[in-house]
């Protein structure tokens, strides 16, 4: 058992195989040390987060280590629901799996009815639940090019796992079938089918598909209209914690910091949604009298007047808020809040999988949700943002696969500036350099990614991992970003530069004795 340094409050346990992954999360869930708030388990990993204002350092590392099983433990997962998945064999994949194990395909469908399917983790996407069983015959490559598209329903296999995509998405794994049972369904509670722990069969058949309430129009007169942007607008909070057993990451407010000041200014309590505006320019009409705020990169401009703190507008005024000179994201509050469904405790749009509000481009209506609101606040300093051209310092912990590349590269990545270029987005961005390389091409199992990771792809050109990231990840991550570092990275501009800080060499977290 390994103990791999992902931040000050994460870190990774790296285990010798699936079986005794599992056996050591069972045990955690049993008897949690203080101070751990969640565990993501992987193949061969678990990523455990601590609570605010506890360390992820040796003493838990200790901790974590009483609690193994004994070599040789058989998993009692005490009782376990099992859940029975409705499909059609009608892969594409299916007459080659066949061929690749010497079997018919009526053989191959024989057998993947039989086995009952325990759900090891969730990641990739909400609801995708990697599914093993005991029968070798489904250790499978995976397909040799991915796919640019599988459909939503999709069985497949791979790795020995089995696991039903979600939602349309690329893909390599080797499909096998089809369902149209909802892995994901925002009218269940929870919405995730597959969770883990939980056991699966596939039957023949067709799923029968119940469709979920529709969502009423709102009534009355919306508080403001989104008259022009050149950037989707989306609604964000403090993100949902906590959900990582859906596959689901936080989200939230790329700078907090900015998102935090902007409730302050209005009264608002510092979780109430509000509006993550990238770059502009935006314009807004107020359809009734209205207080806002704005902070991050942008100023609010009304009348031709820029604004400081909280200010009003009468119905029919407007706000223009214009591209940034330094910055990337401004946040707009409203006193009293939005009036915008919550997901599963939050109203932070997750771009990548597609949860919270959809994202709001122009002529979308605004709702108010007039909460009670305490005094408004006095403008507060805000730091400088970083400009094109810049280059700005990012402190990192090296790790947790740090020692997945060469001494010399290590400094290669911590020596050179990296461009930010325009293909970043809230989900990571995306930097340019010179390769980041490895001597192998070992191949990492999926393993949990945290929100700062920078990830080095066969491409060896770094992402830097922002608040909407996979939950999982299959390449190394060599850093991660200090947490204090993250509201500064989701300012960075493309044009920047970025360059690397390792605050300590890269080692192993050993266990206080």
């Amino acid at each position: 058992m390994r103990f791999l340094p992902v931040g000050p409050r994460t870190l990774l346990v790296e285990l010798a195989d699936l079986d005794e992954t599992l056996g050591l999360f069972d045990a955690l869930r049993a008897d949690p040390p203080p101070g751990m708030a969640e565990v993501i388990p992987a193949a061969r990993t678990l990523m455990i987060r601590m609570a605010p204002g506890c360390a992820a350092d040796a003493a838990m590392a200790a901790a974590i280590l009483a609690r193994r099983p004994a070599p040789g433990t058989q998993r009692d997962p005490g009782p376990v629901e099992t859940v029975e998945i409705p499909m059609t064999y009608d892969g594409a994949d299916l007459a080659d799996v066949a061929a690749h194990r010497g079997l018919t395909v009526a053989q191959v469908i024989a057998a993947h009815q039989a086995a009952t399917w325990t759900v090891a983790f969730c990641g990739f996407a909400p609801g995708f639940a990697y599914m093993t069983c005991d029968d070798p015959l489904f250790d499978l490559p995976r397909r040799a090019a991915p796919r640019t598209w599988i459909p939503a329903g999709s069985v497949a296999l791979a790795s020995r796992f089995c696991g039903v995509y979600p939602q349309d998405t690329p893909g390599g794994w080797q499909l096998i079938g089809t369902t149209r049972l909802p892995m994901w369904d925002l009218s269940r509670d929870p919405p995730a089918l597959l969770r883990p722990g939980l056991r699966a069969r596939f039957v023949e058949g067709e799923a029968v598909v119940y469709p979920s309430a529709a969502i009423p129009e709102r009534p009355g007169r919306p508080a403001l209209t989104l008259v022009q942007t050149a950037f989707p607008v989306t609604f964000q909070d403090e993100g949902r914690r906590g959900q990582g057993g859906q596959g689901v990451s936080a989200s939230g407010a790329l700078d907090l910091g900015a998102a935090r000041r902007a409730n302050r200014a209005v009264g608002n309590p510092s979780d109430a949604a509000l509006l993550e505006i990238t770059l502009g320019p935006v314009r807004l009409r107020a359809e009734r009298p209205v207080t806002l705020a704005l902070t991050g990169a942008g100023q609010a401009v009304v009348g031709g007047r820029a604004m400081l703190g909280a200010f009003a507008l009468d119905a029919g005024d407007e706000v223009l808020i214009p591209p940034p000179a330094a910055g990337m994201r401004s946040y707009l509050a409203l006193r009293g809040g939005f009036d915008v469904v919550r997901v599963l405790g939050s109203a932070a749009t997750d771009t990548l999988a597609r949860i919270g509000p959809d994202p709001l481009t122009g002529g979308a209506r605004l709702f108010a949700a007039q909460r009670p609101a305490a005094a408004t606040a006095l403008p507060e300093c805000q730091p400088s943002l970083p400009r094109p051209g810049d280059v700005v310092a990012l402190p990192v912990t090296l790790g947790p696969r740090t020692d997945w590349f060469a001494p010399a590269m290590i400094r290669h990545f911590l020596s050179q500036s990296w461009l930010v270029t325009a293909q970043s987005s809230r989900v990571g961005i995306r930097l340019e350099g010179s390769p980041v390389t490895r001597d192998d091409a070992r191949e990492l199992p999926s393993e949990g990614t945290e929100t700062g990771a920078v990830q080095i792809p066969h491409s060896g050109q770094p992402v830097l991992f922002l608040a909407d990231h996979p939950l999982t990840g299959g390449y190394p991550v060599i850093a991660t970003l200090l947490p204090s570092a993250l509201d500064r990275a989701g300012q960075i501009p493309p044009g920047a530069r970025i360059r690397f800080a390792a605050t300590a060499a890269f080692q192993d977290i050993k266990a206080a004795s």
